[in-house]
Parts: C-alpha cells; sequence; structure tokens
C-alpha cells in the first residue's frame, strides 16, 4: 500500500494507525518440547543454523523448529521475547485464505462467486467484461487480471478503488502480487457472514490453537486488512503451520478441511521460472510454493511460516531482513539435510551448547563509548527543528538520570517523551509522537566520537530498528536517521536543530 511505503519516525512507533481488535482466548497450547536428537536432528547441525543466523544477518528476531509435533528449538532475540506478539505484515495473507476456506467449507460462499456482485453500490458506472468476470479463486491465486496493484491511500472506499483499476487481462491467466487483492477477499468474507475475519476466526482458528490477543488491523471501512496487520507470537505462527502440516486437523476436530490444505498449498498459478529462488516455484491460495516440496505463508522482512512436509517439520521466523532469500537458504542449507528419518543417540554436551546459546541471543546494541567530554555540554538542552521541517519531530536533546544514564528527549507537538538508551545493552520503554498512539520501544546507545551520539532504538513488536545519529556543534544539532528495512528509502533526510 502506498501509504505504508512512507516509514518515517512517525509510522514506525504508530505500527500502524488504523484500528486494532483484541480478543481473549482460551487457555494457551503449548507444544511439547523435546530434545532435537530424540526427533532426528543433531543439536550440533540447529546451533550452526542459529550462529550463521546471528552472524550472517543480525536481524532474526526469533525461531521456532517443530519436528513431528515436537518443539526441538526455540529462541528470541533480545529485545524480542517468547510472549512479545510481531508484526506478520503478508504472512496475514494466508490466514485471511484460511477465513476463505472455512467460509467455503459452511457454504456461506464459493471459489467461483463473482467479486463485482457482492458490491454493487462500488461497481465502476460501465464495468468491463474482464471485470465482470473476476471471481474469488482469482482473488486467491493473485490473478485478478489487474496489470497494476491498486493503491490505497487517504481515500476511505477502498473497495471502490480496488473495482476502480483496470483489469486489462484475463482473470486467472496473469499473475501480480496483490496486497489488495486479499483485501477484496477479507471484504467478501465480511459480506458473507456478516463478521470481519478477525471475528470470524476467533472461535474458529484462533482459540482452537490457543492463539491469545492476536490483533488485526481494520480499513476506514471497518474491514479487517486481511494482506497485512495481523500481530501475534512466534510459537503462534509455528502452531498454524502445524495444523496446516497436520491436514487441517487440531487436537482430534478438523478445523480447515483436509481438500481446502491441499488446494491452498498446491501449485495453483505459475509465477516464474528460477529454479534458484523460493518466489519462483509457484503460488496457491495466498501461499508461497517452495524449493524442496514445501510451502510457506511469509512476509515483508522476514516473517516466515515454513512448512515442510517430507520431513514433518515446521520453522516459523521472525526478522528484520533485506533479503529474505537469504534466510531461505539458511534454511534449506543447514536445516533441511539435518533431519535425519530416525532418532539419534543423545548428545547431552551439544544439546547444552545449543540450549546456552538460544537462551543468550540478542540484537547487536549500539557500540561505543559510555560517555563523551561534550555530553555535559548538550546535556538538558533542546534541539529545535525549522518548523516547515518538523514533520517528523519538533525537537531532540540528551539528558542523564541519576545513574548516569543517557535518555533521549524527543519532542513533537508540544509532547515532550524520554527514552532511557542502555550502555551495551538494551532498555524497554515506550514511545509516542503526539496523538499517535504508544510504541514498545528497546534502546541502546553509545558515543561514537567526541560529538557524536547514536541511539539504537528497536520497535520490538515490528521488524524495524532505526539508528538516530546525533553530532553536535556549536549551538546546532545535525541529525541522521536510518532504519534497518523499510519499504522505500532506509535513510531519512538529514536534518539540523538549534539550541531554542
Amino acid at each position: 500500500m502506498n501509504y505504508l511505503m512512507r516509514l518515517t519516525l512517525a509510522t514506525v512507533l504508530i505500527g500502524f494507525s488504523i484500528s486494532t481488535s483484541t480478543t481473549a482466548a482460551e487457555p494457551a497450547f503449548r507444544f511439547p518440547r523435546s530434545s532435537p536428537e530424540s526427533q532426528g536432528i543433531a543439536s550440533a547441525e540447529i546451533l550452526a543454523f542459529v550462529e550463521a543466523a546471528d552472524t550472517q544477518t543480525d536481524a532474526l528476531h526469533s525461531f521456532m523448529l517443530v519436528r513431528h509435533g515436537q518443539v526441538v528449538a526455540e529462541g528470541w532475540w533480545a529485545p524480542y521475547g517468547a510472549e512479545i506478539p510481531h508484526t506478520l505484515y503478508s504472512l496475514s495473507k494466508s490466514f485471511t485464505s484460511t477465513a476463505v476456506g472455512m467460509a467455503v467449507a459452511e457454504g456461506r460462499m464459493s471459489l467461483d462467486d463473482l467479486v463485482l456482485p457482492c458490491f454493487p453500490e462500488d461497481a465502476p458506472n460501465e464495468p468491463s467484461d474482464p471485470l465482470k468476470a473476476m471471481r474469488v479463486r482469482d482473488l486467491l491465486r493473485m490473478s485478478t487480471g489487474q496489470h497494476a496493484e491498486p493503491k490505497f491511500g487517504t481515500e476511505t472506499n477502498w473497495i471502490r478503488t480496488f473495482l476502480a483499476e483496470p483489469v486489462v487481462h484475463k482473470p486467472g491467466t496473469f499473475f501480480l502480487y496483490n496486497t489488495s487483492a486479499t483485501y477484496m477477499l477479507s471484504a467478501m468474507v465480511q459480506k458473507a457472514t456478516g463478521m470481519t475475519v478477525l471475528d470470524y476466526l476467533r472461535p474458529r482458528l484462533f482459540e482452537p490453537l490457543g492463539i491469545e490477543n492476536p490483533t488485526w488491523g481494520t480499513s476506514p471501512e471497518g474491514i479487517t486488512l486481511g494482506g497485512y496487520g495481523l500481530s501475534v507470537r512466534t510459537e503462534d505462527i509455528a502452531r498454524f503451520g502445524q495444523l496446516y502440516l497436520q491436514k487441517g486437523q487440531w487436537n482430534g476436530r478438523q478445523l480447515v478441511p483436509a481438500a481446502w490444505v491441499e488446494a491452498a498449498t498446491a501449485r495453483q498459478t505459475a509465477n516464474g521460472s528460477n529454479p534458484k529462488s523460493d518466489w519462483d516455484q509457484g503460488y496457491g491460495y495466498q501461499f508461497w510454493r517452495c524449493r524442496n516440496n514445501a510451502y510457506r505463508g511469509d512476509g515483508a522482512f522476514g516473517q516466515y511460516c515454513i512448512v515442510m512436509p517430507d520431513q514433518d517439520a515446521v520453522v516459523a521466523i521472525t526478522s528484520g531482513v533485506k533479503d529474505m532469500q537469504a534466510v531461505m537458504n539458511l534454511v534449506w542449507d543447514r536445516l533441511l539435510p539435518a533431519m535425519r528419518a530416525a532418532a539419534l543417540p543423545a548428545n547431552d554436551a551439544d544439546q547444552q551448547k545449543l540450549e546456552r546459546a538460544l537462551a543468550n541471543l540478542r540484537l547487536r546494541p549500539q557500540s561505543g563509548a559510555a560517555s563523551s567530554p561534550r555530553a555535559a555540554g548538550v546535556k538538558g538542552k533542546r534541539y529545535r527543528f525549522p518548523a516547515e521541517d518538523s514533520s517528523m519531530i519538533d525537537a531532540i536533546g540528551l539528558d542523564t538520570d541519576g545513574a548516569g544514564n543517557v535518555i533521549l528527549v524527543v519532542q513533537r507537538q508540544g509532547v515532550e517523551q524520554r527514552v532511557a538508551c542502555a550502555h551495551a545493552g538494551w532498555q524497554k520503554g515506550r514511545l509516542t509522537l503526539g496523538a499517535l498512539p504508544e510504541q514498545p520501544v528497546a534502546a541502546s546507545g553509545a558515543w561514537v566520537a567526541d560529538d557524536t551520539y547514536v541511539a539504537k532504538l528497536c520497535f520490538y513488536e515490528t521488524p524495524q530498528c532505526v539508528a538516530v545519529k546525533l553530532q553536535f556543534t556549536g549551538d546546532q544539532v545535525v541529525m541522521d536517521a536510518e532504519y534497518n528495512v523499510a519499504f522505500g528509502p532506509t535513510r531519512q533526510p538529514q536534518r539540523v536543530g538549534r539550541i531554542q
């Protein structure tokens, strides 16, 4: 969506500016735990995967490996944690697909339902024949016939925007990854059931799986976003993958029809021919086909639910990476060959090494000195940015607390927020900008030169971290901000503030 392409500091802090809903669930399900060796995987080989991910990316946030229904390895890179939800981005699409499958099974809709008759009040005055021919199955397969993805901006009627986009190909013949199409699926489920996708899935999926308090944004029309916006925990991702691995069965109940699981995860449309790319293996119903006869749901910046039927395994990963294929390669190069058909002899020493490594994972904090000769001179001062350049923040400064820790002070719209920055570690807090909602944040900071302080802010319910560099000279500060990942440029325009 074009409004999500502008990931400035403000948009990272709010996560999503649209409304979200929460739900209480039945008591949490937890996978049974067992040693890797008992499930046919050597602990040393899992450790090699974790070390490679840690050293080559510094961007994985969590990892869980399930084999034969048992969790054999799990870890979170602090400040991320087991009970903290994580934004899924387009991995949300696979959950929307599941809602469609359930609604189809209940007879509320069908794959051959035409899209246009569901929304007569939003139809173009003279709809084209290809638009009239578009069906639910075309939305599911990302084969709407549109040559460009409709972009939802500030307008309040997203359905009308979607239907107004020209359909220049025969639906079902042209693959175009299309988040707007998933939104339309969500809208059609809501039309068919009278409930948002989130509310519809609560008793049918989330509660049986023990997924507690899922949140999912809604559009200005009050429709679950569908293609993105869902936040759950890492183990929740793994449960969802295990449900599909078990052909829709869970605790003796058939939550999702087995026929839907087969169809949704099969190759429904071609999308490329590169044998080395996991984005060229075909597309199902809001699931990607993978190499090695696997399939997955995935989301921007490295949110993965990888299902490996041949190995009876599920891999759940959250991260903030630019190169998503690199993470997939690690799974195929390190984990796939490690999975044996039979149990291995116990190896307590290697298992303990793996457990220690997993227990001590953390994102790298900001490196540098704890203090600087310049620190006393800037303490307590506020550096104001020009009014025409203050869309992000009005002013910034540094303070210290009673223990000598550096406090980053951010001011916007008359509201001052203070964030403690740990040296050589992470300090959790909350940050809000003006009237925008609070966002959990973990901060790490250090002086990288006598005149330069860097605060690294990790918004640990999302993939985003931002490094804010402040260079002090005389009565001014030069601020540079750069994100680890973004839909647009990661480096923000430089800004100059002066003592107010």
